[in-house]
């Protein structure tokens, strides 16, 4: 099973793929149930995408009609995405997101937000939230830890008189690139640009800057640690 298993899950990734032999056949049966019902309610929920779609348990989507899908693309259980916004949600091959995670691209009825695209080959953890009204970019093989949060606005507080809520909010979006690692707990601001290759340290917070590649950064606000090279 586990040789029939492989390659059928290569050939769907479009890569090659070896599951652990010490792994239990009962296990693996239990997956592809739960794979086999995923891609049963991907083929119902009424999604336009490339390829398989699994789809988890009372997974949410608001404005279908905004979101494009990859090839192998998995909404784990729980999941929320409201994906109204000008230039929508875009999600590339092998994408997983994570239970419970929220993407959300419009913040403000007012305002459309300018949406989220993600490469391919990249993992967006559980409990995750994306809060991308000034735009999410996120680039191929890029991993996303667990409880990350992104903030892709800004509210303006430059008028002590008038409440925070009536200033309006600034939008420079968040760039993340290819090959990054971001870990469990990461907060990253608007404004922030992550060149390819970096690592950040789980509970960083990353303001708005640009982070230089192969860097390894960390605390709060972050800071360059040193180079993955070094």
């Amino acid at each position: 099973m586990h040789k029939l298993l492989n390659k059928l899950i290569s050939k769907g990734k479009g890569n090659n793929y070896t599951i652990d032999k010490d792994i239990p056949i009962s296990y693996l049966i239990s997956m592809v149930w739960s794979r086999t019902i995923m891609i049963l309610r991907g083929k119902t929920i009424g999604l336009k995408n490339e390829g398989l779609l699994f789809v988890g348990h009372k997974v949410r989507i608001k404005c279908k009609t905004k979101i494009s899908l990859g090839k192998c693309v998995t909404l784990a259980d729980h999941c929320y995405i409201d994906a109204l916004s000008k230039n929508g949600i875009q999600l590339g091959n092998n994408v997983s997101v994570g239970k419970f995670t929220r993407i959300e691209a419009t913040g403000n009825m007012q305002h459309l937000g300018e949406g989220m695209r993600v490469g391919n080959n990249v993992g967006l953890g559980t409990d995750c939230f994306y809060g991308c009204a000034g735009g999410i970019q996120i680039g191929d093989d890029t991993i996303i830890g667990n409880l990350v949060t992104f903030h892709a606005e800004n509210h303006i507080a430059t008028d002590k008189g008038t409440p925070i809520r009536a200033q309006g909010v600034v939008r420079k979006g968040i760039i993340i690139k290819n090959k990054c690692w971001i870990g469990a707990k990461a907060t990253i601001l608007d404004g922030v640009i992550l060149e390819q290759g970096c690592i950040v340290a789980a509970g960083a917070v990353l303001k708005e800057g640009k982070y230089e590649a192969f860097g390894i950064y960390g605390g709060v606000p972050a800071k360059l640690i040193r180079y993955r090279n070094d």
